[in-house]
């Protein structure tokens, strides 16, 4: 893929963060997965034709990178990149084995956050495999799943921490603690994310990899006449995948003509990124040279020295300083040598919090 404003290519990075598209079958779950990624898969009208979790990777637009590599005369591109998942469909009972059952809850335990797909769009030749088509049931059933299957991940944890308990390990001690406050949770049908849980108490079940407790996007799929509707609630996206599917085999000017004549604001993926980066409380800084100009993802509130640790773990160990430039000063001045001239590039030390848009050199010793 090139830039037609520059002869930079356009490479990948390595995956900041994953997200699992989850749903019941025959939503647009992996109708909405292929447009997002432009990865053939099976999207046939019968619950289960998705056998294996079928992964795709994005490169996540961001105007900026490619006007800094203008800038920066870079001979490549890399931006931060996104990992989507797309899960077989999950139906009523999967937690007990039910269709094609834990064998795909399982799949959903590494990644970063949930992106959950209800279906909201009429169809007579897509049969919905509750026989009807209602979001908040769509919605119900599949967290359901969810917190059943980590209620057994927990109550398994929970038989076997009780026992060392006994003999007073104060570590286990502690962590029974935690357990009892996440079963008592998921008991009630909630799920793990409204268990308030301390640092500490993150640490005792990290290793469990609860599916529940991952931040989760609730995704609308829509006719093509409501793609323009308003989320309900915070942490939703409505989407129409049909219309995503179309722009995804579009150049990106008919896509643009497309949405511009369809009076749609953002494209789908667009989107799901945004959502992601606030539901997982990420920034992006920039490195950007004559060899290459290369996105990176962080946590929000992420110092100087864990930032430089994201390019390479010696960068953090032997971390001295930060040589940083804002974007949009950077972008104004012209390059990093006419920032430095205008006073607008800044030395900063380990307490420094890396802002979005920061364009870092690091120094550091070895």
């Amino acid at each position: 893929m090139r830039c037609k404003e520059q002869q930079n290519t356009l490479y990948y990075a390595n995956m900041s963060f994953s997200i699992g598209i989850v749903g019941l079958p025959n939503v647009g779950k992996s109708t909405l997965f292929r447009a997002l990624t432009k990865k053939a898969v099976p999207a046939e009208n019968f619950p289960f034709c998705t056998i294996d979790p079928n992964v795709g990777v994005v490169g996540v637009p961001d105007e900026r990178i490619g006007q800094l590599a203008n800038i920066s005369k870079s001979q490549k591109m890399i931006p931060t990149a996104i990992e989507f998942v797309d899960i077989a469909g999950l139906v009523k009972g999967a937690h007990q084995g039910e269709g094609l059952g834990n064998k795909f809850l399982s799949h959903i335990r590494e990644v970063d956050a949930i992106a959950h797909v209800v279906r909201d769009f009429k169809d007579t030749d897509v049969t919905h495999v509750e026989n009807r088509i209602n979001p908040e049931d769509d919605e119900r059933i599949i967290s359901l799943e969810l917190i059943m299957a980590d209620l057994s991940t927990v109550e398994k944890r929970h038989k076997d921490t009780a026992a060392k308990a006994k003999s007073g390990d104060k570590f286990a001690l502690q962590q029974l603690a935690t357990l009892d406050k996440l079963l008592s949770a998921l008991n009630d049908g909630k799920p793990a994310r409204d268990v308030a849980l301390s640092a500490d108490e993150l640490t005792h079940v990290r290793d469990l990899h609860l599916i529940t407790i991952k931040p989760l996007i609730n995704v609308v799929n829509v006719d093509e006449s409501e793609a323009n509707r308003l989320p309900a609630h915070a942490n939703e996206i409505v989407v129409s995948a049909k219309i995503e599917s179309e722009l995804s085999e579009l150049e990106p000017a008919d896509a643009k003509t497309m949405m511009n004549d369809l009076g749609i604001q953002d494209s789908g993926l667009n989107k799901l990124i945004v959502a992601s980066y606030e539901i997982l409380n990420l920034i992006t800084f920039f490195t950007s040279g004559p060899e290459e100009t290369r996105a990176w993802t962080i946590t929000r509130g992420a110092k100087a020295p864990q930032a430089a640790g994201k390019i390479h773990t010696d960068f953090e160990k032997g971390f001295i300083r930060a040589e940083v430039i804002g974007y949009k000063d950077f972008v104004a001045s012209g390059g990093e040598i006419q920032a430095r001239e205008l006073g607008k590039a800044r030395l900063e030390g380990k307490e420094y919090i890396v802002q979005d848009g920061d364009v870092c050199h690091f120094r550091f010793s070895t």
